[in-house]
């Protein structure tokens, strides 16, 4: 029975199991994943994680971000041995620690940025010049996205062409309140025989069509 390999840290160390797991010999079901079966799997790790981070269970959340970190892990074991991509979690990581380098040139560089409100303004601008192929705000918004977040960060770009989507007339001032008042509206489309999801989701294509028209008319505001 193959031992588990010694390495330098504990992070290499899982790096090889994995890479042992998928190797010839190993495991049958670790070599057949690909990107693509994975993917359920990165989803349901992922909310997992954020259920652990809600709870604030220390232990829950040691276990869950183990979890995500191996789905990167396994990522990259599958592209190191993929013809045409043949990339690995080092190339991961070099390609990550420049653009955190690149998106904080009031750490590493000279530009004076004295509080996190500053920072949060010029954030666009830093990845403007990461990508400056994106013309669009709309850019980079993944629409698999869960529809509240999605919502979010689509009123967040319309705010930056000058859409303005008005706030619904009623007094929430807290989370838990908005939770209550985001429930009730679930249950009066459920109570309806109305689909909230598939009504939240067609509210946000028409605002990405107003998003869309207000930048035609105007300059875009790259960055995304």
């Amino acid at each position: 029975m193959p031992e588990i390999p010694d390495a330098r840290t504990k992070l290499d160390q899982l790096v090889a199991v994995t890479a042992m797991l998928r190797a010839p010999g190993g495991c049958p079901w670790d070599a057949d994943q690909t990107h693509e079966s994975l993917v359920q799997y990165l989803v349901e790790e992922t909310h997992e994680l954020i259920e652990a981070i809600e709870s604030g269970d220390r232990e829950e959340m040691i276990e869950e971000l183990g979890d995500v970190l191996y789905q990167v892990i396994f990522h990259a074991d599958i592209a190191a041995h993929t013809p045409g991509e043949e990339f690995d979690l080092d190339d991961v990581a070099e390609h990550m620690t420049q653009k955190m380098v690149g998106r904080h040139p009031h750490v590493f560089g000279d530009l004076q940025l004295s509080s996190a409100d500053d920072v949060v303004a010029a954030w666009d601008d830093f990845k403007a010049a990461e990508k400056p192929a994106r013309t669009s705000v709309l850019d980079g918004i993944p629409l698999g996205m869960p529809s509240l977040a999605l919502a979010d960060k689509l009123l967040g770009r319309a705010a930056k062409v000058g859409v303005v989507v008005p706030g619904a007339a009623v007094p929430v001032e807290t989370e838990a309140e908005l939770g209550t008042l985001l429930l009730e509206l679930v249950a009066t489309a459920k109570s309806r025989g109305l689909d909230a999801e598939r009504a939240l989701r067609t509210a946000l294509r028409t605002l990405r069509a107003d998003i869309a028209a207000a930048e035609s008319t105007s300059a875009p505001a790259p960055g995304t």
